[in-house]
């Protein structure tokens, strides 16, 4: 059975990024009865940050490794498991100076893993993720999509980088921007994420 991935990654109890993304998971999943929904709340994970024996046992064959290194993995694993499985990845963030929490960039660090989601061929690196479709919730502040601060965001250009290397190249972005400038502003931009969300959910 094919599933959901909904991923989001801000501490904020009140955070926009995760709101409009677990409502664009839960409407595509409305409209796709079929799929699992498969919810990771990556700022209440705590992911292991990688440190030098991870590298050495993911760099081990998986049958030479030790229980130790099995053990380092097996997170991990969990994980690109998880990614491997979903045929839909929904991403939540805020852009956190200028680029996304680090607790997604750990997240990305332990599915990013040579021979599971990339392999190198003569030819250069090849994604093994594919058959994907993934979505990038972006919360800001201001506006950076567009106008003067879009040289600034990293993080949209970033995600779709790595999602690409891993083989994941139809990627769509919701933006909830512009949220500091008051009130008004702010309930604008939600309602405007929200019709995004209803749009691509119906198409999904």
């Amino acid at each position: 059975m094919s599933s959901i991935l909904l991923l989001t990654s801000s501490p904020r109890p009140d955070s926009l990024s995760s709101k409009i993304a677990v409502e664009l998971a839960e409407k595509i999943k409305a409209n796709n009865p079929g799929k699992t929904l498969v919810k990771r709340d990556l700022a209440a994970d705590n992911l292991p940050h990688i440190d030098g024996p991870f590298t050495v046992a993911i760099r081990t064959p998986a049958d030479a490794r030790t229980p130790e290194q099995q053990e380092l993995v097996k997170v991990s694993d969990a994980l690109v498991d998880e990614l491997l499985a979903a045929d839909t990845v929904v991403i939540g963030t805020g852009l956190i100076n200028f680029n996304i929490y680090s607790s997604l960039k750990t997240w990305i660090d332990n599915v990013a893993r040579a021979g599971r989601t990339f392999t190198y061929t003569e030819t250069g690196p090849k994604g093994l993720a594919t058959g994907k479709k993934a979505y990038i919730v972006l919360a800001s502040g201001g506006v950076y999509s567009e106008g003067p601060a879009a040289p600034l965001n990293h993080a949209v250009p970033y995600l779709k980088s790595v999602l690409a290397f891993i083989g994941i190249t139809d990627v769509e972005t919701v933006y909830v921007e512009g949220v500091a400038f008051g009130p008004e502003a702010a309930e604008k931009a939600i309602g405007a994420a929200q019709a995004r969300a209803s749009e691509l959910a119906l198409a999904a």
